[in-house]
């Protein structure tokens, strides 16, 4: 066995607190599996702008005790002492310890530090930011990962999350950090060091619940926390807002870090919403809800004519929430989404006169197109609502937004405010989506994702795009290819190819910042000249015969 690798794992040991990676360590040092200790500490999780997020696990490649506490002590040493950091997690494996050793490692540095009560909503965490007057924030989550992952996001003071160049602040001030065995640490009787109740919670529902919801309380609703720690919050959101209590999927309905009834815990993946789609078909549901397991993400599903019931899309949610917003606010506003959404959101706005921006991919971005802590934008305009097709909203309102990041309870009593009044009117959400089709044009949108085990797959289509970009697609036109990568449209660089295509069709090809995937993003606009149903089916036609393409251009047939 490599020497500097027994080297690097001793080291890592006599700084390790944690006797679970301690022991895991040390077996594979006995066992003399190189190949295992390779993969631990051939590579560290590197500090971005999405955080940490990885498998957990002993060594610098994994996050465990060690990697959060350095991680800390990183953003200590940007604060400075004396700065005010609020702490929240969710319920995966070993969240509640990663943030208690935040919180010693912050408070032994001279900064206070104020605890969530218990696993709760990132939402809440970001809300909390703001609403405590904190300089940061973190939370520790992994979102929708599989079950061995967790993770590790900062927010900055306005209660967004950071962006460049914080990120790389903090990344190079965790570099020079020592090792955690040597920091000083504090202890929850420090002065510094305050656990927080229920306030903070309340204090959010108060102001979710202030969202324009509309008057009609009449609605059913099948709900699926997908075993995250969304339930409790949105049950309180919904009652406070005058709703009944959705019907929740009983076995999802508890928090369980091992989400035992999914593949992966994303309401976007194939077979989640199953047991939601079960429950609404048998109680007859109006409307269904899901969260990911740290409910920033909202998931809408709808009954059907014939029967049964279909998920949206996260665009088809996003052009109804942003459409609703426009038209429950007033004066100078702002609404935002990302390169990879659909473009409805521009049509909308600039039928209403309300401002458009088109961010780079991430909420941080979103609410980063809202220059300043108020959210106002260019000319005064201020951002009332922001929204990526991967099923993130933050819905506000005149007195501004709650949540300046992706906040799926707010989101998901939005949507049961205008479900429930549709139902008023006889109508659904689907009759409100053939209005919007009728009046901008089908924007219809699809996915092809690749999954991939080895990375340089996806490095490697990426390249082989840029060296040749394709003529045509679908039976369209390419009319124009962009290299994200070099900048487009003033905004910053990213890894990622945007092709426009003839009549208004847009396709985005870019790798997953938090899962080993290659992502395209597929749109195209169908008049709509007669039977909302024919357009629709003519657009299925289309996006069909644009991933057969794409996916013959990417070249990864059997990955």
């Amino acid at each position: 066995m490599s020497s500097d690798l027994v080297r690097l794992a001793r080291a890592w040991l006599d700084q390790d607190p944690d006797p679970e990676t301690r022991g895991e360590l040390e077996a594979l040092l006995s066992g003399g599996d190189e190949a295992a200790l390779r993969d631990r500490f051939r590579a560290k999780l590197e500090f971005g702008t999405a955080g940490l997020r990885g498998e957990l696990g002993a060594g610098p490649n994994r996050m465990n005790r060690v990697t959060v506490m350095r991680a800390a002590a990183g953003l200590a040493a940007v604060l400075g002492p004396g700065r005010h950091v609020v702490i929240g997690y969710d319920a995966r494996h070993n969240s509640d310890v990663f943030a208690r050793d935040t919180a010693a490692v912050l408070t032994g540095a001279g900064l206070r530090a104020s605890v969530l009560p218990a696993p709760l909503p990132t939402p809440v965490l970001a809300f909390a930011v703001r609403h405590l007057g904190a300089d940061a924030g973190v939370t520790v989550t992994a979102s929708h990962n599989p079950p061995r992952d967790n993770g590790y996001k900062v927010y900055w003071g306005d209660g967004s999350q950071i962006v460049p160049p914080i990120d790389v602040e903090i990344s190079t001030a965790i570099d020079a950090v020592g090792p955690v065995s040597e920091l000083p640490l504090g202890s929850p009787d420090d002065p510094a060091w305050t656990e927080l109740g229920e306030e903070i919670t309340a204090a959010y529902l108060e102001a979710v619940t202030a969202l324009p919801l509309g008057d009609a309380r009449d609605l059913r609703v099948a709900y699926t926390p997908l075993h995250g720690v969304g339930g409790a919050t949105l049950a309180a959101a919904f009652r406070a807002a005058g709703f009944d209590a959705p019907e929740v999927v009983e076995a999802q309905a508890a928090p369980d870090p091992d989400f035992p009834t999914v593949a992966f815990p994303n309401p976007e993946e194939p077979g989640a919403m199953d047991l939601a789609l079960e429950l609404a078909g048998r109680i007859g549901a109006d409307l269904v809800l899901a969260n990911d397991p740290d409910a920033d993400r909202c998931a809408v599903g709808v009954p059907l004519p014939g029967g049964g019931h279909r998920m949206l899309t996260g665009d088809e949610v996003g052009a109804l929430l942003g459409e609703h917003v426009i038209r429950h606010t007033s004066g100078e506003r702002l609404v935002a989404t990302t390169i990879v959404s659909s473009s409805l959101l521009g049509r909308i706005a600039a039928e209403y006169g309300v401002r458009y921006a088109e961010t780079l991919t991430g909420f941080k971005w979103i609410m980063k197109a809202g220059s300043g802590p108020d959210g106002h934008g260019g000319a005064g305009a201020r951002l009332v609502y922001g929204y990526e097709e991967a099923l993130g909203y933050s819905v506000g309102s005149d007195a501004g937004l709650p949540v300046h990041d992706k906040d799926g309870i707010g989101a998901a009593l939005t949507v049961a405010g205008i479900a429930a009044g549709a139902k008023r009117d006889g109508r659904t959400l689907l009759d409100l989506l053939d209005d919007q089709a009728r009046r901008y044009g089908l924007h219809a949108t699809s996915q092809l994702s690749v999954r991939v085990s080895d990375l340089s797959l996806i490095a490697g289509a990426m390249a082989r795009l840029r060296a040749a970009p394709p003529a045509e697609l679908g039976g369209r036109k390419v009319e124009s290819a962009e290299d994200l990568s070099l900048g487009a449209g003033g905004l910053p660089p990213t890894d990622g190819l945007r092709y426009l295509l003839s009549g208004g069709t847009r396709v985005v090809v870019r790798p997953s910042g938090t899962e080993p995937k290659l992502k395209c993003y597929l749109e195209v606009v169908v008049p709509v000249t007669g039977d909302v149903a024919d357009a629709r089916a003519r657009a299925v036609r289309d996006l069909e015969a644009l991933k057969l393409d794409l996916a013959a251009a990417l070249d990864l047939q059997g990955v």
